[in-house]
């Protein structure tokens, strides 16, 4: 199966650097300068699991030719319509695309750029990113890959998919629930990303505080109502799991959406947060610290694009 990935990033350089290691035909589309940087040492991981450098396939936009098997973005949200644009060359009749974003707003574009019928259902697990020499980065041992088909079951071709993954070092989950196993990372990313963004702190420093359980308590209450609503409340040990990871007084874990703010980028915040919001609002449900939390966001962006 010929694999193309986009970026090769912290999270795509990371799972596509691995299905290379193990002896997949992975080929990396990047822009002209990684490129040269990963031509020159090879793609460089660090991870708790094992270090590695080797050399990799890549390919640009501007000599991207052929048609490919399975293309897996790992994009950014907000440079999404980009890199649909850049993959639509290599998207053929029988090519599947496996998105990896996080949160679920990106499925409206993809659909309406390739058909439903080629758009998987993914999502992965990986706290990661790129050191200032361009090598991947991972923060923990977490490093897990969940896709599947998004109407639920098997099929041959994500059979064929899960057959490639389970020969990389990393964690593949192919699951016939992916949407169910979707949202309940959604609720936990929201949660997460909405709580270390609002109060500029991780999770122990706003454990710390006298109303940080108590409030990141509902702000998850507030996404599990959405994802309830849309037929995917979340599984008693998917709730165990996140609330005791959102609620950890001794982690110093923060969402990369505050890692983006506090560097002063873009970040992902209309895709995670605002979704989430309007989500709230089309089923008629309260959702008032998430709406401070978007708030909080929309107005870093105003500022910042000054």
């Amino acid at each position: 199966m010929r694999i193309l990935i986009l970026g090769a990033g912290g999270t795509g350089g990371y799972f596509g650097g691995r299905l290379a290691q193990a002896g997949e035909d992975v080929t990396f589309l990047v822009r002209p300068k990684r490129a040269a940087k990963l031509a020159e040492t090879g793609l460089v991981i660090k991870s708790p699991t094992g270090d590695a450098a080797f050399p990799v396939k890549t390919v640009t936009a501007e000599s991207l030719s052929g048609h490919w098997d399975l293309i897996v973005l790992s994009c950014k949200a907000y440079d999404l319509a980009e890199s649909i644009a850049a993959v639509a060359p290599a998207v053929g009749p029988d090519t599947t695309v496996l998105p990896i974003l996080n949160g679920l707003a990106h499925y409206g574009p993809l659909d309406a750029a390739f058909g439903r019928d080629k758009v998987l259902g993914g999502l992965c697990h990986i706290f990661s990113t790129l050191g200032p020499d361009g090598e991947v980065v991972v923060m923990n041992t977490i490093n897990r890959v969940t896709f599947g088909e998004r109407d639920g079951g098997t099929s041959p071709r994500s059979e064929t998919i899960a057959a490639s993954f389970a020969k990389a070092a990393f964690t593949s989950v192919h699951s016939p629930e992916l949407m169910q196993e979707a949202w309940e990372k959604y609720t936990l990313l929201a949660t997460l990303a909405g709580m270390t963004c609002l109060m500029r702190a991780d999770v122990g420093a706003i454990m710390a505080t006298s109303e940080g359980e108590a409030i990141t308590r509902e702000v998850f209450e507030e996404c599990a109502a959405i994802a309830a609503a849309a037929g995917h409340a979340p599984r008693q040990a998917a709730r165990d799991l996140a609330l005791g990871f959102v609620t950890d007084p001794a982690s110093r874990q923060t969402a990369s959406m505050l890692r983006d703010l506090e560097a002063g980028g873009r970040t992902e915040g209309e895709h995670i947060i605002g979704d989430m919001v309007d989500r709230a609002r089309a089923s008629g449900l309260a959702a008032p610290t998430l709406r401070l939390a978007r708030c909080h966001l929309q107005a870093y962006e105003a500022r910042r694009s000054r």
